[in-house]
């Protein structure tokens, strides 16, 4: 079986082989940016891969719906550091199999990608549960942004610039500032300050 993992941290890449190296005939793939990971699908068409939201250059689920277009049966597991509710469903929705914080328990990526090698689905533990007693997601209102407004949210609450976040998405500013504007009336807020009080909080959700 075959196994992409796209991550920028090699220490991460290292520890999901070691991880994963108890599945009986695995052969790992790496990639570190989006661009690498597009390649290295289309070229040996792995049995699974996994996945980060942070890349540079591309969002996560924006990889997610580009290796989507190009395979209808791409076995893909979300591995993350964001453990909020709006990410997972933003991701399943996308057409992510899996979905995995990094905050889980390590054996929670084995039996993740297991289930999903073999065609299922799977939702980590903690997530599962708070999506099972979470009130209805027609009244999430991130569920009216776009992927790349989510990650722009995102990287405000990280405390990042508008020039930093272009530089990251490889867009003009004034793209980025136009973004912000729009999320501030989808949101229904005022000042970029708004804007990343409400990507702190999101993330307690």
């Amino acid at each position: 079986m075959k196994v992409l993992i796209v991550d920028d941290h090699a220490v991460l890449r290292e520890g999901v082989r070691r991880l994963l190296s108890a599945i009986p005939g695995i052969e790992f793939l790496e990639a570190t940016t989006a661009a690498d990971a597009l390649a290295q699908f289309r070229k040996h068409s792995p049995h699974v891969t996994i996945l980060d939201v942070n890349l540079e250059g591309s969002s996560g689920i924006e990889l997610l719906q580009r290796l989507r277009n190009e395979s209808k049966t791409a076995r893909i597991v979300m591995f993350t550091m964001h453990s909020e509710q709006s990410y997972a469903l933003r991701a399943i929705r996308a057409g992510a199999m899996g979905y995995v914080s990094k905050s889980a328990p390590l054996d929670e990526l084995l039996v993740a990608v297991k289930r999903v090698a073999a065609g299922e689905r799977y939702l980590d533990r903690n997530l599962a549960r708070d999506l099972a007693f979470s009130p209805a997601a027609a009244d999430d209102p991130f569920s009216k942004l776009s992927n790349r407004e989510i990650e722009i949210l995102r990287l405000l609450g990280e405390g990042k610039s508008l020039s930093q976040i272009a530089a990251t998405f490889g867009i003009a500013y004034k793209t980025v500032a136009n973004s912000c504007s729009r999320l501030k009336t989808k949101l229904g807020l005022e000042r970029t300050t708004d804007l990343i009080r409400v990507s702190l909080e999101s993330r307690n959700r």
